[in-house]
């Protein structure tokens, strides 16, 4: 721990870092491939709505129930003629799920499961959720959706300006796009849990890289009157200076929900878990990934575009090639270089030798020291 604080701390300062921004063209590509293959997934084999969205029957057993899964799931299907999603629960009841049956039909499903599974039809209770609200339901989650990223946008060009807003929206659509995707290629069922679960992650996403892009803000203040970093540069060290933070804060969230996800959902068969911890679990991963890789390298592209920032890397590009040609250090590999606070002329008297004023060496090697 002390040698992850010791990087965090050495990555602040600007003394080591990876260029992220550099390379930006591979994570764009990563997440081209990764994006393709989720919507791809959404095409082909599509969301697994649970009955919220589109309509259904919820029925669920007495305690200790003797009957299998595989056996409940087969009367189910018998009795309604539609496919059935059954669970086993902590006390020992069965949760029998049909989606897409009329709601005038509950009655005799009901009957017919409680006579198959040898229980009182009293005793089996049943929740109806109608075709109609569940398509409410879904369009509410979809407008919902759309306002949050309006109000993102918006607040971003106000904070901020549009090209971080832009940038910030991508990464959020990245973020969706993933997490849908994946919940299509698992097959995990689509629940308003789900929906919350998107809601958090994106919020989170959002946050991580709002802190990248106030440090960047921070850092680029005139940068037009100097002339040691371009405005990539300054993108890179700003990820760079907030790196250890991101790894630290996501790794911090992906315990927990990987324990929801893995041994909840897995080990111990709490599957309604799965419907939230998976939208978590991937969220958290793929928002980390986004700000990192995405928003902000998208940040300096946007940037660089702009003819102050063109004009910039002329003329630091060219001073570099100046220095290089005078046989002195180039100024991005001076360690002085990476005190901001420095003016550029005091930034540029620590690079080279430094000649001492002749009157301090009057006087040496004598004993005494003292002038004749």
């Amino acid at each position: 721990m002390s040698k992850l604080g010791s990087l965090g701390a050495r990555l602040h300062r600007g003394e080591v870092g990876y260029d992220f921004v550099g390379n930006r063209k591979i994570w764009y590509g990563i997440s081209i491939l990764i994006t393709i293959t989720a919507v791809l997934g959404l095409a082909v084999r599509g969301l697994n709505m649970g009955i919220e969205f589109q309509g259904g029957a919820v029925f669920t057993t007495p305690k200790h129930m003797t009957a299998s899964v595989a056996t409940a799931q087969g009367y189910a299907q018998d009795a309604s003629g539609h496919d059935a999603v059954v669970q086993k629960l902590g006390d020992g009841s069965l949760r029998i799920q049909i989606a897409g049956i009329d709601t005038d039909k509950s009655d005799a499903i009901k009957d017919k499961l409680a006579k198959d599974l040898n229980v009182n039809s009293e005793n089996l209770n049943a929740d109806l959720v109608g075709p109609s609200w569940g398509d409410q339901i879904a369009s509410k989650a979809w407008q919902g959706l759309a306002i949050f990223m309006v109000l993102v946008v918006i607040y971003l060009a106000i904070a901020f300006e549009w090209r971080m807003a832009v940038a910030a929206l991508v990464a959020l659509i990245h973020d969706i796009t993933i997490t849908t995707g994946i919940y299509a290629l698992v097959g995990f069922e689509v629940t308003p849990g789900t929906v919350i679960g998107l809601l958090t992650i994106l919020g989170y996403s959002l946050y991580d890289t709002v802190v990248v892009f106030d440090s960047l803000k921070e850092q680029t203040k005139d940068i037009t009157k100097q002339t040691r970093w371009t405005f990539s540069d300054v993108a890179n060290r700003s990820i760079n200076s907030t790196l250890v933070r991101s790894i630290n804060t996501t790794v911090v969230a992906l315990l927990p929900v990987g324990a929801l996800l893995f041994i909840g959902g897995g080990f111990l068969g709490a599957g309604m878990l799965n419907d939230i911890s998976l939208s978590l679990f991937v969220g958290l991963a793929a928002g980390a990934y986004s700000s990192i890789f995405i928003a902000t390298p998208l940040v300096a592209d946007l940037k660089e575009r702009e003819p102050q920032m063109k004009a910039l890397r002329k003329r630091v590009l060219a001073k570099r090639a100046q220095t290089a040609a005078e046989g002195g250090p180039l100024e991005t590999e001076v360690v002085d270089a990476m005190h901001d606070d420095e003016p550029e002329d005091a930034a540029h008297a620590v690079v080279g030798p430094r000649n001492q004023p002749a009157s301090r060496n009057r006087g040496r090697g004598r004993p005494s020291g003292k002038r004749r």
